[in-house]
């Protein structure tokens, strides 16, 4: 028997042997990371399917079959340029009669209202008579701003608001925050390029959607830290 072994035998009572230096002292720290990583992993989880199922809402509420009746008749419209047929779209409607005056907003400085009309059929007596242009707006944000400001001067209490169908929550969410009391109606703008029903089967349309529903998400997050920390906006 050797001089380690006799020495184990006869400790002292209460002794513990010596630790190795390689040995982990704290051997719970290995099962903290492991139920860290574990509870990340599942967070990620959650939020990707989060994310994906309100992406595939997104989409579904485009659709023309499930976008909102257009009213016959409200006080104004406006529409948030970005392309010939939104306005086309809605000088249609202020021609039938569906509102009183138009607001076309952020029109470029240096656009008139003569080269708006030659594109658009060449209906200058609309402009004449019932159109506005907005030419201080350079982003959705904006365009909400003066499209309030615009409907609180003429007492408008309803508005149908023209835009590209993909571009219709993220406008009507920033309008709702700045016009509570006034009733939106949607005329959404369905572009011929943009097959938004097979949406999947193009990388590039795809990817559009997904820029705007990141967008979208972002306006809400806003809207409701401004519920909890109110921002005065501009009247």
């Amino acid at each position: 028997m050797n001089t380690r072994d006799t020495a184990a035998k006869f400790k002292a009572p209460g002794e513990q042997e010596p630790v190795p230096a390689s040995v982990d002292k704290r051997p719970g720290r290995k099962s903290f990371v492991r139920r860290s990583v574990r509870f990340f992993f599942l967070l990620f989880l959650i939020c990707s399917v989060v994310f994906a199922a309100g992406f595939l809402w997104f989409v579904e509420v485009l659709q023309p079959a499930v976008q909102a009746v257009v009213p016959k008749h409200a006080d104004g419209i406006v529409v948030l340029t970005g392309g010939r047929d939104r306005i086309s779209q809605s000088l249609d409607l202020l021609e039938v009669g569906s509102a009183k005056r138009l607001l076309i907003s952020g029109v470029h400085p240096s656009t008139s209202a003569k080269q708006i009309a030659r594109l658009n059929s060449k209906r200058m007596w609309l402009f004449d008579c019932c159109v506005d242009l907005d030419r201080k707006a350079l982003n959705t944000i904006g365009n909400a701003e003066e499209t309030a400001n615009w409907v609180r001067k003429n007492q408008f209490s309803s508005l149908l608001v023209v835009t590209s169908a993909y571009h219709m929550p993220r406008a009507l969410a920033e309008l709702q925050v700045r016009l509570p009391d006034a009733e939106l109606y949607p005329s959404p703008v369905y572009h011929k390029e943009l097959d938004l029903e097979h949406w999947y089967e193009s990388s590039s349309i795809t990817k559009l959607l997904l820029r705007e529903y990141v967008k979208y998400i972002l306006v809400r997050l806003r809207v409701e830290l401004d519920a909890v920390f109110p921002v005065k906006h501009s009247s």
